[in-house]
C-alpha cells in the first residue's frame, strides 16, 4: 500500500509541472512589433531577483533578459501564462511553447550580471514587456525553486534618463 502512495504522490508532482499553455487565438504581426527594430534614444535600466522566504535575496545571475514589444499577440501569452501576477513558480512552466517563430526574432534579449543588473539601450519609443528566470537550487534536482518574473514599460522617446524597472514578481 505505500509503495502505491509514494508511486501516486511521485505521479502528482511530475503532472504538476506539465502545464498546457492556452493556444492562442491572436496571431503574431510583424508590423505591429517592428517598433523594436527602430533605433531609439532610451534607456532601460534594471534588477531582477526573488526574495526567498526566509528574506534571502537571490539575483537573476547570468539569467536571459528579454526585451519583447507590447502587441496583442505578446499581451495575450503574458495574460495567459501570468494571469493577473507577475511571477509564475517554475514548476508552472508550461511544456510545450509553440509560439510563431517570428515572436523571438522581435525580441532583444541581453544577460543579467551577477548582481542581477541589466540595461537595454537604443530603446524606440514603445510599450514593451522585460521577462527573466529567478531560479535557485541543484540543476540537476527533481524540482527548482524560484521561477519567472516580468512587468511592463512604456518609452514615449521624451525621456531623459534612463527608466529603472525592477523584476522581483511584486
Amino acid at each position: 500500500m505505500r509503495i502505491g502512495i509514494t508511486a501516486a504522490l511521485l505521479l502528482s508532482a511530475i503532472t504538476a509541472g506539465c502545464v498546457e499553455r492556452k493556444p492562442a487565438t491572436v496571431a503574431f504581426s510583424t508590423e505591429e512589433a517592428a517598433f523594436i527594430r527602430k533605433a531609439g534614444t532610451g534607456v532601460i535600466t534594471g534588477h531582477a531577483f526573488r526574495t526567498k522566504p526566509s528574506g534571502v535575496v537571490v539575483n537573476a545571475a547570468g539569467q536571459v533578459v528579454r526585451l519583447i514589444p507590447a502587441t496583442a499577440f505578446a499581451r495575450e501569452r503574458f495574460a495567459n501564462f501570468y494571469g493577473k501576477a507577475k511571477y509564475v513558480p517554475h514548476s508552472a512552466y508550461p511544456r510545450d511553447d509553440g509560439a510563431d517563430p517570428a515572436y523571438s526574432e522581435y525580441t532583444r534579449t541581453t544577460k543579467a550580471e551577477a548582481n542581477g543588473r541589466f540595461a537595454f539601450d537604443k530603446v524606440a519609443p514603445g510599450t514593451y514587456f522585460l521577462t527573466t528566470q529567478v531560479i535557485w537550487g541543484e540543476e540537476t534536482a527533481f524540482t527548482r525553486e524560484g521561477g519567472s518574473v516580468y512587468d511592463s514599460v512604456t518609452l514615449t522617446g521624451k525621456e531623459t534618463e534612463p527608466v529603472q524597472v525592477i523584476l522581483s514578481g511584486n
